[in-house]
């Protein structure tokens, strides 16, 4: 997690009821499904959890909890979770990871030492550690990803939580895994090399050339002790105006292109404006910081044959109502979101989709009460409205992603020129194909033909939408303003036609024949 960042604007929603406008506007998209981008990782539906305000200590775990399990697990997220279908949970931080050492999260939980938490000002009681966050990653179904302490940490002690998750050779650390009570290793395949090393905010910040020289030493220990892990190097997150972003990601690079699998990106946004157009255009800064990113790891690896380094980026959402130097303590970072913060939601994982070939992490921040899709009290929890878009992506978006030729009304922002109504993104998986829709428009729905260049419809097309009253409604404990609603609609050969209502986030699925 990061202290300070730049943002952006925001969005907003009508009826969630079908209606004809005889003002609509008009749009095309043609679709080849020949014509692909790349593999959709599944892992682009990760999610984090960091010791931080109420995300773990009450909200995943809560010991003294009705609604937990023996383990200490709150049920009722697990099951939401589950229904978020995450794929790669990063832990345990974040800031918090920048001063974290993980030996004082091991062993019976009675001894573990409380620790003074300065990233975040609160005390750390160390009761959910290594063994905790590998065995929830399990029941969560996730793959998990931990980030070594790269700020206050050393390289011997990066290695050796490798050894201690990793290792099938006897030794101390193996010999201490076994002790806790954990005989097979676990395996950990990914690994991050510090977080967000380039903020003055980062407990052990370092300077490009300091932290990839130190980088390198700990991913060498790293790689040494298990050959198969996959290493994320920690890129920018720091974007304010006067910081040379990319000369970090340039310096990094050149000490790890032998070593790194992946590197970390961070974005925020935000709508502190209240201008909606600006907001919900947030996107296209996303995707030109990627396609920047991508040139400046194809100029690093020019040289380098038979690897490949990919994008992770492991922190992105919302996030700016609770922010700032105030956010200190337990109750923090709880962000409340409202439909037009769904729609940015949808908007980052279109744009994710739409650059599959490079990016193939993504970890939204973070999976309860902190700037969160679940958000929880004593007595039970509610779902957010940016719930619904990452559900829908992650159970249907997945096969390849396909390049789109879509001509859609434009509109000009504070910050972006030429920004389309519609965003959307696609894929196609053994016949199925899924279309994922913005209505960037405020006001109107917009009329779109969708057209296939080779194949045809073979069935009823099943339409889920994600709307609600206005712009700014929020879910609650009380009512769920913000939900999808589903329905279906025909098509006719090569042709579906569909008007898009205003402020909302459809997905189509349809299957095709030849």
């Amino acid at each position: 997690m990061l202290s300070r960042r730049s943002f952006s604007k925001s969005i907003c929603a009508a009826p969630w009821v079908l209606r004809a406008q005889q003002d609509a506007l008009k749009a095309r998209v043609k679709i080849d499904t020949e014509r692909t981008i790349g593999d959709i990782d599944p892992k682009l539906y990760g999610n984090f959890i960091e010791h931080l305000g109420r995300c773990i200590d009450g909200g995943v775990f809560d010991e003294k909890s009705s609604l937990s399990d023996p383990s200490g697990f709150r049920r009722d997220v697990l099951d939401a979770a589950k229904k978020l279908r995450v794929t790669l949970l990063r832990w345990p931080g974040g800031n918090f990871s920048s001063n974290y050492h993980w030996r004082d999260g091991i062993g019976p939980r009675d001894q573990r030492p409380p620790r003074l938490e300065m990233a975040w000002g609160t005390v750390e009681s160390n009761r959910f550690g290594t063994h905790e966050f590998l065995n929830y990653a399990e029941k969560l179904g996730a793959e998990p990803y931990i980030c070594a302490n790269l700020g206050t940490g050393s390289w011997e002690e990066a290695q050796q939580w490798v050894e201690y998750c990793n290792s099938s050779e006897d030794t101390a650390m193996t010999r201490l895994r076994k002790q806790n009570g954990r005989s097979d290793p676990w395996k950990v395949t990914y690994w991050g090399l510090g977080n967000e090393m380039d903020g003055p905010w980062q407990m052990g910040h370092r300077s490009a050339d300091d932290y990839g020289k130190f980088a390198l030493e700990a991913a060498k220990l790293m790689k040494w002790t298990d050959g198969s892990v996959k290493l994320i190097a920690a890129g920018s997150s720091n974007f304010q105006p006067g910081v040379d972003w990319t000369g970090w990601n340039r310096t990094v690079l050149e000490y790890l292109k032998n070593h790194a699998d992946y590197l970390s990106l961070h974005m925020y946004v935000g709508n502190p404006q209240n201008d909606f157009g600006d907001f919900v255009a947030s996107s296209m800064e996303l995707s030109s910081r990627i396609k920047t990113a991508e040139g400046i790891i194809d100029a690093a690896m020019s040289g380098v044959r038979g690897r490949k380094i990919y994008i992770a980026w492991d922190e992105w959402n919302v996030w700016y109502r609770a922010r700032g130097d105030q956010q200190r303590g337990r109750r923090i970072l709880e962000e409340r979101y409202n439909l037009e913060d769904a729609l940015v939601v949808a908007t980052f994982l279109n744009t994710f989709v739409n650059h599959a070939n490079i990016v193939k992490i993504a970890n939204m921040a973070q999976l309860v009460n902190v700037i969160a899709p679940i958000f929880v009290n004593e007595d039970g929890l509610f779902l957010q409205t940016i719930y619904y878009p990452l559900q829908l992506f992650a159970t249907n978006t997945k096969g390849k992603a396909l390049e789109l030729f879509v001509d859609a009304p434009k509109y000009k922002s504070r910050r972006f020129d030429n920004i389309p109504y519609l965003d959307a993104s696609a894929s196609y998986d053994n016949g199925s194909l899924v279309v994922n829709v913005v209505n960037r428009h405020k006001d109107q729905a917009i009329a779109t033909e969708f057209e296939l260049e080779d194949k045809r419809f073979g069935g009823p097309v099943e339409i889920t939408e994600v709307n609600g009253p206005d712009t700014k409604a929020e879910n609650s404990f009380d009512r769920a303003l913000v939900k999808p609603t589903e329905r279906s609609t025909t098509a006719q050969g090569k042709m579906l036609r569909y008007s898009f209502p205003a402020h909302s986030y459809t997905m189509i699925r349809a299957q095709l024949v030849s």
